[in-house]
């Protein structure tokens, strides 16, 4: 039973310790995309990972905060 808990525990600490490490925003439209995205999982309950003050600040200005900070993983898929 303790094994159980402490292997959960470890799984926990590994999602907290995510490595984040996005690609260069090459347009303008892109950071609009990515923010607008973020955005709602922030209106969702997503917690913020930027020390922005939520309750004062709008959930898209938080979300570009923390895309201009690369606090947010994202992937550009290319379309062939």
């Amino acid at each position: 039973m303790a094994e159980k808990a402490a292997k959960e525990i470890e799984e926990n600490i590994d999602e907290v310790n995510e490595i984040i490490d996005p690609p260069h925003i090459d347009s303008k439209y892109r950071m609009i995309l990515l923010a607008a995205q973020r955005s709602k999982q922030l209106q969702r309950g997503a917690i913020s990972r930027t020390d922005i003050d939520t309750r004062k600040h709008k959930s898209t200005r938080v979300a570009l905060r923390e895309l201009d900070e690369k606090k947010v993983n994202f992937r550009i898929l290319e379309n062939n």
